[in-house]
């Protein structure tokens, strides 16, 4: 739109600075034009005045004498004939039309336009007699040059002055489209904050340039603020609202597992199976509390993991080497990198090592590997196929086969919010022969959602 603005605006100056030059230069031009032709027949005319009284006399030579003195002075051949054609004086300015015109008793009226390209010289023609007896002609053969000089310095300070302009124009159109487009860049940069995950951002609350542009665009950043808040404050009711059921939910949960293990010794020997399904209901009741807690503090950010550096996290992979032998499986560590990282790259590597040791089953290989930007947990279980693993990522997703395997569907939906909260991104890979691979992809370290996720405050 800057663009489109500044290119609009400055082809409309351009138009009428050319519309104001052109007119003016050429004024100028005729006006040069005619002070050389007033000059020049002035000097015809006395020449056409002195070669009538020579000629009624009968002696040209003073008139040949004036001529020369004329033509040495201003380098402008003067040539005088009589009425038949026979040269009477001077030479070299003989011009057959403007002739005749003058032997018809008709001075020069007009001269081709002088401009700094020609012509190189011009023809004066001046009858020679009185009233209607016309008995010769002067023509005389004037140079061009000063003309065309004046003329060019002319039009050189027109065209510069036209450049000047057309430069203030668009300077001022640059300063016009900025002061416009102001809020249009601002509201741009907010929803880009915003999409990051920054819900305090708003339009015009700080800078330099904040609350100018056109009055329209103003209130439209008004009412945006309205809306993001409104917006805001509806995300955060949300959240409070998981966050405060599931912190409430724990008391009761935790008194009704007591209040069922008192129950025990007072149940008969027919009812111990519908008893250890009730304890199982109420601890998956407690476990799915546990992860809805957890992803609403993720997504409130109030629990934002510390930076780790690698070496911590390779003692925390390590640690999950004991469970995994419990179960049968082999986990392989593979961590190059040395910098510290994210601290949603840990909570993550938990998530899905967790997973990896419900589903693959007893003798498979679970790997864990990190280089610089990628961190794999890649394992020979049964694996997802597109659909699922496109489902994966939601809410309360999981798997029909795996339907008697404990667990709340939050655990991926809570490492997505992870990777999303400090810049990266979690993608759910197909592994070979067979498997599945929680790959996460760890952002720049130097751009803005990634400082805080790195231990780097914003900027």
């Amino acid at each position: 739109m800057r663009r489109r603005i500044l290119t609009v605006y400055t082809v409309l100056v351009a138009c009428l600075v050319t519309a104001l030059a052109v007119p003016c230069a050429l004024a100028y031009s005729s006006h040069r034009t005619g002070q050389l032709l007033l000059e020049r027949r002035a000097d015809a005319t006395r020449f056409a005045e002195l070669a009538d009284q020579a000629i009624r006399d009968g002696d040209t030579s003073g008139l040949a004498l004036e001529v020369r003195r004329y033509t040495l002075l201003y380098g402008t051949p003067v040539e005088i004939r009589d009425r038949n054609g026979a040269s009477v004086t001077g030479g070299g300015a003989w011009q057959a039309k403007a002739a005749d015109r003058a032997l018809s008793g008709r001075t020069t009226g007009s001269l081709p336009l002088v401009t700094p390209f020609g012509p190189g010289s011009v023809v004066v023609a001046e009858p020679v007699g009185r009233d209607a007896q016309v008995s010769g002609v002067v023509v005389l053969r004037a140079g061009t040059a000063a003309a065309r000089r004046d003329v060019a310095w002319v039009w050189a300070a027109i065209g510069a002055g036209s450049v000047v302009a057309v430069l203030c124009a668009l300077f001022a159109a640059r300063r016009l489209a900025r002061w416009i487009l102001r809020p249009v860049t601002e509201l741009d940069a907010t929803t880009r904050a915003i999409a990051e995950g920054r819900m305090d951002a708003r339009v015009g609350t700080a800078g330099r340039g904040a609350g100018r542009g056109p009055a329209e665009l103003r209130l439209l950043e008004r009412r945006f603020n309205a809306m993001a808040d409104a917006v805001s404050a509806a995300l955060d009711r949300q959240r409070a609202f998981a966050a405060d059921a599931s912190h409430e939910l724990r008391t009761p949960l935790t008194v009704l597992s007591l209040r069922l293990e008192n129950l025990e010794p007072h149940l008969a020997a027919s009812g111990g199976a519908e008893y250890a399904e009730a304890l199982a209901e109420v601890d998956r009741l407690a476990r799915l509390l546990e992860d809805l807690l957890a992803l609403a503090r993720v997504e409130a950010d109030a629990a934002a993991p510390e930076p780790v550096p690698a070496g911590e996290l390779r003692q925390r992979l390590a640690a999950w080497r004991e469970v995994y032998g419990a179960r049968g499986l082999t986990l392989v560590l593979d961590v190059a990198t040395t910098g510290p990282l994210p601290g949603a790259a840990a909570r993550i590597a938990d998530i899905a090592l967790d997973n990896a040791a419900k589903f693959v089953p007893e003798g498979g290989t679970v790997m864990v590997s990190l280089r610089t930007g990628t961190l794999r947990i890649a394992d020979d279980g049964p694996g997802l196929d597109e659909e699922q693993r496109a489902a994966a990522l939601g809410r309360f997703w999981r798997s029909p086969s795996h339907g008697n395997v404990p667990g709340s569907g939050l655990g991926l939906a809570i490492a997505a919010e992870l990777a999303k909260a400090c810049g990266g991104a979690l993608a759910l890979l197909p592994a070979e022969p067979h498997g599945l691979v929680v790959e996460l992809r760890l952002p720049d370290p130097q751009s803005a959602p990634a400082r805080a996720a790195y231990g780097h405050p914003h900027r």
